[in-house]
């Protein structure tokens, strides 16, 4: 296929509007949407439990804190911990892009375990209540990621191919949208449908770990790897090698719950 025949990505100005000194950018606005959406379902949601709206808001403000200072940290100790060295300050960045979803799940499992703490409930409740929710997050964020032309696919001859200027001239999986689909809509319509009846307490958080795990060891087969790091043994990437512990996590929290509600309905 001719190179003129696959779709050349626009240039997209980062920033959406300016007040002042303050830049608006659509990386940013990204994540302030599937905030938003996240909140109003978890409205939906709250109703099946005895917590009040403070404490909802409460939860998912600290979880959004979390996702934020976890994913910057994440990303940089992960996968840019040499410009770290570097600059010091470039942690501090996050406009730029740049956001890890391994680090930013650390974010969150610790403003769980404060939440839990805060609002005399385990940490799985919570767990399995957010569970549902992140995948909105997950796709506003790859969304950011395509409009922000980073996070490219590797090199393809696929019909929708698209060719990013700032990766070179050849055309490439748009894997930033291929992850939008699978861990973002996807994701969403799974667990949305399997928490519409009660579970027993770990299974939600287990599905979304085996799922997210899945899906995103699936699509780093068709997403360039950092150069910087490269594959590992058996061309594995770093974020498939990250991915393995959840979906083994997961596997384990559905095994814990589905035994654990057998030997209750046996007593």
């Amino acid at each position: 296929m001719a190179e003129s025949s696959y779709l050349v990505f626009p240039s997209i100005d980062p920033i959406i509007f300016s007040l002042g000194p303050l830049s608006v950018r659509w990386y940013g606005m990204m994540y302030l949407v599937g905030f938003i959406a996240a909140y109003l379902l978890a409205q939906k949601r709250l109703s099946r439990t005895e917590w009040t709206r403070d404490q909802l808001s409460d939860l998912l403000f600290w979880s959004f804190v979390g996702v934020i200072l976890g994913g910057r940290i994440g990303y940089v100790f992960f996968y840019q911990f040499g410009m770290f060295l570097e600059n010091p300050l470039y942690l501090f960045k996050i406009w730029a892009g740049g956001m890890s979803f391994h680090g930013g799940l650390v974010g969150v499992l610790v403003a769980l375990m404060w939440q839990a703490k805060r609002m005399k409930t385990t940490f799985l409740r919570l767990g399995d209540f957010v569970a549902p929710l992140v995948p909105i997050g997950l796709g506003a964020g790859r969304i950011g990621n395509f409009l922000n032309a980073e996070l490219w696919g590797r090199t393809t001859d696929v019909p929708w191919a698209i060719i990013f200027p700032s990766a070179g001239n050849v055309p490439r999986h748009p894997s930033q949208l291929y992850e939008f689909a699978l861990e973002g809509v996807l994701l969403f319509v799974i667990l949305w449908l399997y928490s519409a009846k009660p579970r027993p307490v770990g299974a939600v958080s287990g599905v979304f770990l085996l799922g997210y795990g899945s899906f995103r060891f699936i699509v780093e087969y068709f997403r360039e790897p950092d150069a910087h790091i490269g594959l590992y043994q058996m061309g594995l990437s770093q974020g498939q090698l990250l991915c393995l512990p959840m979906i083994a996590l997961g596997i384990g929290l559905l095994v814990r719950a589905y035994t654990r509600q057998q030997q209750q309905i046996k007593q």
